[in-house]
Order: C-alpha cells, then sequence, then structure tokens
C-alpha cells in the first residue's frame, strides 16, 4: 500500500469527483439536448473531456503513480491554454456565457492547485 500526505490524498479524491462532475455536466450539455445558452463550443468539448483526464489523474495520485504529478501539471498547463484561448474568443467579441469566466476560472485554479501539491508530493518522496 501506498503511503501518501494528507494533502495529495485530498487532491487526488478532488480530482476524481471534479473529473465525475466534469463528464455529467459536460455530457449533459453536449448530449442532452438543454439550452445551455451561447456555449463556446471548443471550450465545452476540452473540458467534457478534460474529466476524463481529472479522473485517471486523480487514481493515478492516490494509488502513487509516477505519471500522475507529470498528468495533474498537463491538465493545468492545457487548461490554461484553452482559457486563454476562450479570453481572446471573449475580447475579439464572440458570445459567451458568464458562467464558462467562472468555470474556467474555477478549473483552472483547482489544477494549479492539484499539480502544485502531486509535484511536492513527488519531491517529498
Amino acid at each position: 500500500m501506498t503511503v501518501r500526505s494528507r494533502s495529495l490524498s485530498i487532491a487526488a479524491g478532488v480530482a476524481v469527483i471534479f473529473g465525475v462532475l466534469t463528464i455529467i455536466s459536460g455530457g449533459r450539455a453536449l448530449f442532452g439536448g438543454a439550452n445551455m445558452g451561447a456555449v463556446v463550443p471548443f471550450v465545452l468539448w476540452f473540458n467534457f473531456l478534460a474529466g476524463f483526464a481529472y479522473v485517471m489523474a486523480g487514481l493515478g495520485l492516490w494509488r502513487g503513480a509516477g505519471w500522475a504529478p507529470a498528468l495533474s501539471l498537463g491538465i493545468a498547463l492545457a487548461t490554461a491554454t484553452v482559457f486563454g484561448v476562450f479570453l481572446w474568443h471573449v475580447l475579439t467579441g464572440g458570445s459567451y456565457e458568464m458562467r464558462t469566466m467562472g468555470a474556467m476560472a474555477l478549473r483552472l485554479s483547482v489544477w494549479a492547485g492539484i499539480a502544485t501539491v502531486a509535484l511536492r508530493g513527488r519531491r517529498a518522496k
């Protein structure tokens, strides 16, 4: 059994729960036929697909897999990139929902935090 810090255990749990919720909400928005307003398709698809990576990263962190911190950092960087492209879309007059702005800021904050905890946990071994 892998020994992990409490903060790494919490980060792993948050990643899995966040991933499952992301898959459910993204799937409902993409395939549920609900009117979601002025969605930005590339953001919606990225978030939905990233949900699977969230779960994988969380499970990897929980198991102490050596690749999990790098995946967590990759998720944070990919989220920052998509958020940047989304902001460009907004600044150039593209339509969007304000909740997307908040959701992307939340996702970036969560994954920056998880990646930080994961990378520190790797150095502590």
